[in-house]
């Protein structure tokens, strides 16, 4: 762990206790919690590291309303702005409940929405996974001090590190699009027949291109030399007809040897381990 102080900052009184009391029990034979699976925990530990505890963070934002012209293709930068922002007090506030338990990093994180009847227009962003710490030391945390951050599974991780790579962050880019519509003559005059609409195509092309761009320039910043297990998410949110959030996000990684191989050792276990 390194030197800095861990912030807490937005973090519950009862968030905190219960960190504290697994930080106080993390010894060896400690206590911990996590999502991961029997077979992941298994590999995680194969790779060198020992689960935590189970961290998140959320917020609660009210996604608000930008106008637009009915029949114009056009990103909505005010939307994406606020999603974009969401999403990053989440995985702030996951950073810091990991960081509390001194944590190396965070695997197997999962990003979510939820919506509730009584907040029109309002979502709560949420972001899970297991912190882990290395049982042999190591330099795995971020240049700012940070716990690394994965949305790689239990096996994907121990792939990872055997081919000579570690994770750096988890990195995402999203653009809110407003996808114009088809006057009413030129929908009923195409009705008849199967043919492209460009129009559509373009926009939904272009979107999707701006959110891939902003997960690169993440990757980028982080001095990634790339980024795996990238999923490309399409989400209305409810924020209204022919409105969509295309969301891009993956794991960036960085080199821990200078030789590579995808030759990948026996996983062998002792029943005595």
């Amino acid at each position: 762990m390194s030197g800095h102080e861990p912030s807490t900052e937005g973090l519950p009184q009862e968030a905190l206790e219960r960190l504290h009391e697994l930080e106080a029990t993390g010894g060896t034979l400690g206590l911990f919690t996590s999502d991961l699976s029997v077979n992941e925990f298994m590999l995680v530990r194969e790779a060198g590291f020992r689960p935590r505890g189970l961290v998140f963070g959320s917020s609660i934002f009210h996604v608000g309303i930008q106008g637009r012209r009915w029949g114009k293709n056009v990103e909505l930068g005010k939307l994406t702005e606020a999603l974009y922002s969401a999403r990053e007090l989440a995985m702030t506030r996951m950073e810091e409940e990991a960081d509390v338990l001194g944590a190396d990093g965070i695997v197997g994180v999962r990003l979510d929405i939820k919506y509730y009847d009584w907040g029109k227009h309002s979502a709560e962003f949420i972001a899970i996974g297991t912190a882990v710490s290395a049982t042999e030391g190591g330099d795995w945390r971020t240049k700012r001090g940070l716990p690394f951050t994965s949305d790689l599974s239990g096996q994907d991780f121990w792939t990872l590190l055997q081919t000579g790579y570690a994770p750096l962050g988890l990195v995402l880019g999203n653009c809110v699009y407003h996808v114009g519509h088809r006057n009413a003559i030129g929908a009923i005059n195409q009705y008849p027949r199967s043919m492209e609409q460009p129009k559509i195509t373009q926009a939904l092309y272009e979107a999707r291109e701006l959110a891939m761009a902003r997960m690169q320039d993440e990757a980028s910043s982080l001095g990634a030399e790339g980024v795996v297990g990238v999923q490309l998410v399409e989400k209305s949110h409810m924020m209204g007809s022919h409105i969509i959030e295309f969301l891009a996000v993956g794991t960036a990684v960085r080199p821990i040897s200078g030789e590579h191989s995808l030759a990948l050792p026996q996983l062998t276990l002792s029943l005595d381990s």
